[in-house]
C-alpha cells in the first residue's frame, strides 16, 4: 500500500507530459504518411519507461538483470529529460494562445492564423520548435550511451615546481577515479582501461575515490582485472563518497559497516595503498616527498564529512614537497588553500564533468560548473594546484556526452 501512492503520483505526472508532447507531434506530423509509425514508437516507448519505473518500486533492485537495471534507467531518463526540454516552447504556444483569445475578446481582432500569408501556423513552428529541442537532446544522449560511454581517453598533465626534490624529477603519476563498479554490465571495457593505464609506464598509480556506487558485491567478477594495476612505486587510493553505502538501503547498520570493511580489505587484496586520513612518504637518494590521503570531504553539508586532513598531515610537516589525494575538490578551497600552502598538488575526481558537456579546444562547459566552480581539468592558486578527473565510469545515466571518461598522466620536473 505503500507505494500506491508514489506509483500513481509518478505513472499520472508522466503520462500527462507524454500526452502534452504528444500534440505536439501530432501537430507536426499529421499530414505525413509515417505518422502511424511514429505514434506508435513514441507510445511504446512511454510504455516501456512506464514498465521500468513500476519495476522499481515494487522489486528488489539487486534482482534486477543488470543490464535492464543500468541501460532501462538510462533510458528513462534520455526520454523525459529529453520530453521536459521541448515543453517551454509548447508553453510559448500557450501563452500566445491565451494572449490572442484575451485580444480577440477586448478588440475583436480577426483571428490569425498563420504568421504570414502561406506561411507556417505559429502553433504548428513552435510544436516543430519543441519537437526539435527533444530529438536534438534525446539523439545525442543516446549516442552518449552507446557510443561514449567508454571511448577513454588520456589526458597528460606537465607540472613544474621549484620546490620538487630533484631525485623526484620527471616523476610520472597516472590517475584514476570514479570507476563506479556497479555501473559496469560487462568487464571488457574495464579490461580495456586497465590496458590503457598500464601502457603509460607510471612511476606511481592513484585512484581517487568511488570505486563502487554502494556495494562491495558490484566487484564481483572485476577484481582479477583490477588487480593488474601495479607500478614500481606503487597503487595508492582513497574512499569517495559513494564507498561508504551512504546512499543504499540496508538492512542494519551492521550490514553497511560490514560492506565497508570488506570494500576496505579487497583494495588491500588488490594490493593498493589505501590511504584513511594517514600519509606515505616516499624517499629516493636521500630526498622525500609526502603522499596525504584523505577520506571523504566535501563543502556542501549534505555530503558526510569523513576526512580528517590535519590528522592526515601528520608526519609530513617537514617534508618540502606533498600530495593530496582528496576525492572531492570542493575541498581544495574550503581547506587546502586556506589554511595548508604547504600541500603542492591535489588530486580529486568525483563530478565526472556531469557526464554531459562541451569540450572544445579553448572552451570547456558544463552544468556542473555552476555547482563546483572546479570541475575539471588543471585549476591553480598561487603555487598550489589542483586536478580534477573527469572519472572513468559513470553512475546514473550510462554515458558521455562531450564530456568523456579519462585516464590522467600527470608528469612532475623540479624547476
Amino acid at each position: 500500500m505503500q507505494y500506491i501512492l508514489p506509483a500513481l503520483t509518478v505513472i499520472v505526472s508522466t503520462a500527462l507530459i507524454d500526452l502534452y508532447i504528444f500534440t505536439a507531434l501530432k501537430s507536426v506530423f499529421g499530414k505525413f504518411r509515417i505518422k502511424k509509425v511514429l505514434y506508435n514508437v513514441y507510445w511504446a516507448a512511454s510504455l516501456f519507461c512506464y514498465i521500468i519505473v513500476l519495476l522499481a518500486l515494487y522489486t528488489n533492485e539487486p534482482i534486477w538483470y543488470k543490464p535492464l537495471r543500468v541501460y532501462g534507467f538510462g533510458f528513462v531518463f534520455i526520454v523525459y529529460f529529453s520530453k521536459i526540454l521541448a515543453v517551454p516552447f509548447l508553453l510559448i504556444d500557450e501563452i500566445r494562445r491565451l494572449f490572442s483569445f484575451i485580444s480577440r475578446l477586448l478588440f475583436r481582432a480577426r483571428k490569425d492564423h498563420a504568421t504570414e500569408s502561406g506561411g507556417i501556423p505559429r502553433s504548428r513552428f513552435l510544436s516543430m520548435l519543441g519537437i526539435a529541442g527533444a530529438a536534438i537532446p534525446f539523439a545525442s544522449l543516446l549516442y552518449g550511451m552507446a557510443g561514449s560511454a567508454f571511448d577513454y581517453r588520456v589526458r597528460k598533465v606537465r607540472l613544474s615546481f621549484s620546490n620538487l626534490p630533484r631525485a623526484f624529477n620527471g616523476l610520472k603519476i597516472v590517475q584514476v577515479s570514479d570507476i563506479h563498479a556497479g555501473s559496469f554490465v560487462s568487464s571488457r571495457p574495464l579490461e580495456k582501461a586497465v590496458d590503457m593505464i598500464l601502457l603509460q609506464g607510471a612511476d606511481l598509480i592513484f585512484f581517487t575515490g568511488d570505486l563502487v556506487n554502494d556495494r562491495v558485491t558490484e566487484l564481483e567478477g572485476l577484481t582479477d582485472i583490477l588487480g593488474k594495476l601495479s607500478a614500481p612505486l606503487g597503487v595508492f587510493s582513497i574512499l569517495g563518497n559513494h564507498d561508504y553505502g551512504d546512499y543504499y538501503q540496508w538492512k542494519s547498520p551492521v550490514l553497511k559497516r560490514h560492506n565497508l570493511d570488506l570494500l576496505k580489505r579487497l583494495q588491500r587484496d588488490l594490493g593498493w595503498n589505501l590511504l584513511l586520513n594517514e600519509n606515505h612518504i616516499f624517499e629516493k637518494d636521500g630526498e622525500k616527498i609526502g603522499l596525504i590521503g584523505v577520506e571523504n570531504w566535501s563543502r556542501f553539508s549534505h555530503f558526510r564529512k569523513y576526512g580528517d586532513l590535519e590528522k592526515a598531515l601528520k608526519g609530513t610537516e617537514e617534508l618540502s614537497f606533498r600530495i593530496l589525494l582528496s576525492h572531492d575538490p570542493s575541498h581544495w578551497k574550503a581547506e587546502v588553500v586556506e589554511k595548508h600552502p604547504g600541500v603542492d598538488l591535489t588530486l580529486s575526481g568525483h563530478t565526472h564533468g556531469m557526464q554531459f558537456g562541451v569540450e572544445i579546444p579553448g572552451f570547456r562547459w558544463s552544468p556542473v560548473k555552476y555547482f563546483y566552480p572546479e570541475w575539471a581539468d588543471l585549476y591553480k592558486e598561487k603555487k598550489q594546484y589542483l586536478y580534477v578527473n573527469r572519472g572513468l565510469g559513470f553512475l546514473g545515466y550510462p554515458g558521455r556526452v562531450g564530456i568523456l571518461p579519462e585516464i590522467t598522466v600527470i608528469e612532475l620536473f623540479a624547476s
